[in-house]
């Protein structure tokens, strides 16, 4: 099992201290092979959770705003198990010191991990999906999860859900270079066929960044930050904040995103961001 983390060797998977006088944000996004032309095709491999501390009562800005992480990658496939047990407990750490959960559509990787899991596993996994569920009815200051699919919509003006479709509408930039040539499972390929570390990296990193910048969006979901006016540049944060992490942070490709201005902040608006009514927030039951 590959581990990286923000956090010393010993405590790489557990939740860092909740720092005094803060509300949590654990974000946590799975990757998983995508082969629907198979029986049990769809099989997780990597995941990694942000943690996002920030001040109780005022709203500052995103950027620098402090954060931790993990990223967890199987060495090889028959590590899947042992991957799911350690996402199953993260999710049981982040209900137990985080105020917000949350994932992008995260009721399909929470069904899917537990659709794979060992036996031991499966309690936990359960017990996240029906917090899942009633997110609705929660009291907002326990812990509850939200969806940034899903429960986000107030902030959206665009009909597209997709992760980096809100996030671009929301001004951070969290341009992809990972995908520029192959597709995630492609990269992901080349490291289980090939011992590739490259498209290791490339897939931690982006699923690294799914995590923190839904973290982001859950943020501002729930009025608790927002971001600059000239935008947010992601890619900076983590470049940041794993830096000496993975090589894939220092290669050209990656470092040059760092320099330039936000495209974000000055983006046009895709056709499937046209301008509409602000929509209702929306409900889904996974």
């Amino acid at each position: 099992m590959i581990i990286k983390s923000s956090m010393p060797t010993a405590r790489a998977l557990a939740p860092p201290p909740l720092r005094s006088g803060t509300v949590r944000i654990a974000s946590i996004d799975v990757e998983w092979t995508k082969n629907y032309r198979i029986k049990n095709g769809q099989r997780p491999f990597c995941y990694s959770v942000a943690w996002l501390d920030l001040p109780v009562g005022r709203t500052p800005d995103l950027d620098g705003a402090p954060f931790e992480w993990s990223s967890v990658y199987v060495d090889e496939p028959g590590e899947m198990d042992t991957l799911i047990r350690h996402a199953a407990v993260c999710v049981t750490s982040a209900a137990e010191t985080a105020t917000i959960i949350t994932g992008h559509q995260f009721c399909a990787d929470l069904s899917l991990l537990q659709a794979n899991a060992p036996a031991d596993a499966v309690p936990a996994l359960e017990a996240a999906r029906e917090q899942w569920r009633q997110r609705r009815d929660a009291d907002p200051d326990t812990s509850h999860y939200v969806d940034t699919r899903y429960d986000a919509g107030h902030l959206l003006a665009g009909v597209s859900r997709r992760l980096v479709d809100v996030c671009t509408e929301l001004g951070l930039d969290v341009t992809q270079p990972e995908l520029l040539n192959k597709s995630m499972p492609a990269w992901h390929r080349l490291w289980v066929e090939d011992g590739d570390a490259e498209g290791r990296e490339r897939v931690s990193v982006l699923n690294l960044r799914h995590s923190v910048s839904t973290a982001y969006v859950a943020a501002l979901t729930a009025g608790l930050a927002q971001r600059p006016d000239t935008g947010l540049n992601v890619n900076r944060a983590i470049a940041e904040g794993a830096k000496g992490a993975w090589d894939w942070l220092e290669t050209p490709t990656f470092t040059a995103l760092l320099e330039e201005p936000c495209p974000s902040a000055t983006a046009a608006l895709s056709p499937s961001k046209a301008p509409r009514p602000l929509a209702r927030r929306r409900t889904s039951m996974c």
